[in-house]
């Protein structure tokens, strides 16, 4: 089934969604600006009080370090940088400062998803100049740098893209900016944006790549062999508007710049239907690829009959991150349910979101930045903690 629609904040309108994802509520706290840094009577200087994060790679079905050794991603998203900019109300939605990532270390978070809008990256002419192009992107190297400063593992990821699309589960019909989740990347920018953030990061095999957050070809048409097809190909989509970028040609763009980075690939149906991925896997000559899939408790695949039949073969042959985790209880009965199947075959998870937004109104791990649990993030926090 679809998500249940959401309130994305939106500087003109407020605008409907039904994405997976749980959304940003109109409430959503704006960003200061562009700095990344708290004030410097304020703020302690950057310390490195961890070991660097891995560089990790893909293994049989086993992510391992440059030693050789099988690690796992457990952590939380931290949204902000896919909205914000667009919004012209700053690049990140709250503090990213130092004592801001000591706080969600304090959970025994060892990676931090990292949502990106592809127009603030490619600082197109519409982006205030303040929140994109060098300052957006100088922002995001600078929360980098603070998490591995931290040990933890970085994953960029693209979240919101260009391209008008009017077909089924339309978020933005009326604009084809990247103010909303879109079916599939576009062609027309989302090759330039990975090309130039695997260049950003090539030098650092620590960061991990999430080429797109979460692809629905398949509402856009009733033929699921061509919304795989889609996916995987691009071009010319049934039921999308635009040109669309396949996962093969964003994946060419990343290892043509000579970046060897582990490379997270969603599936279909907001990245919940992973069925058909190892048919349609792109191909990769540095063989460092990761199955990438969001789970939430009103997804269609949401019980563990339906993890065995679906994901379990996936988790048999590649490495599995469970990027999204969440749900719209306020409450952690279905993500404990989740983490306790992905722990018992050695999976990765992530929960959404470290924002302080209503639990309500959307999965929100934290009533403040000092990461105090919501009654939803108690469950994530509490389970981490219990891992070490």
């Amino acid at each position: 089934m679809r998500a249940p629609p959401r309130l994305y904040a939106l500087v003109a309108a407020a605008v409907l969604s039904v994405a997976g994802t749980a959304l940003v509520p109109a409430t959503a706290s704006a960003a200061s600006g562009p700095a990344t840094t708290a004030s410097a009577a304020s703020a302690p200087a950057v310390t490195v009080p961890n070991a660097a994060p891995p560089k990790l790679r893909a293994s049989g079905n086993k992510l391992v370090d440059e030693n050789g050794a099988t690690r796992r991603l457990l952590g939380v998203n931290r949204s902000g940088g896919e909205f914000m900019c667009v919004q012209g109300r700053g690049i990140f939605d709250g503090p990213v400062d130092d004592a801001s990532i000591k706080a969600i270390a304090d959970w025994k978070v060892n990676a931090v998803r990292i949502p990106l809008n592809e127009e603030c990256w490619l600082g197109l002419s519409h982006i205030d100049a303040a929140y994109g192009g060098a300052n957006y992107i100088a922002a995001v190297k600078a929360l980098v740098a603070r998490l591995e400063a931290r040990g933890i593992t970085p994953i960029v990821e693209l979240h919101w893209s260009h391209g008008r699309y009017t077909g089924g589960d339309s978020h933005c019909a009326d604009t084809e900016y990247a103010t909303c989740q879109k079916p599939m990347p576009d062609a027309q920018y989302t090759p330039a944006f990975w090309t130039s953030v695997a260049q950003t990061f090539k030098g650092d095999q620590a960061v991990v790549f999430d080429l797109f957050n979460e692809p629905f070809p398949d509402r856009a048409t009733s033929d699921l062999t061509a919304a795989w097809k889609c996916w995987r190909d691009g071009g010319s989509c049934p039921g999308i508007d635009f040109q669309v970028a396949g996962m093969q040609t964003l994946l060419n763009a990343i290892r043509a710049t000579g970046a060897r980075n582990l490379v997270l690939i969603p599936g279909v149906a907001y990245s919940n239907d992973l069925r058909q991925w190892l048919t349609y896997r792109p191909n990769d000559p540095a063989g460092n690829l990761a199955a990438a899939w969001h789970t939430y408790n009103f997804n269609t695949c949401s019980s563990e009959s339906c993890f065995d039949e679906q994901l379990a073969p996936v988790i048999a042959q590649v490495p599995f991150v469970a990027g999204e985790i969440g749900e719209n209880t306020c409450s952690h009965g279905y993500v404990d349910r989740v983490m306790a199947w992905l722990d018992a075959r050695g999976a990765s998870y992530l929960g959404w979101t470290w924002n302080t937004w209503d639990c309500s109104s959307g999965p929100s791990l934290i009533s403040d930045y000092n990461g105090t649990p919501t009654n939803f993030g108690v469950g994530l926090r509490d389970h981490l903690k219990g891992l070490q």
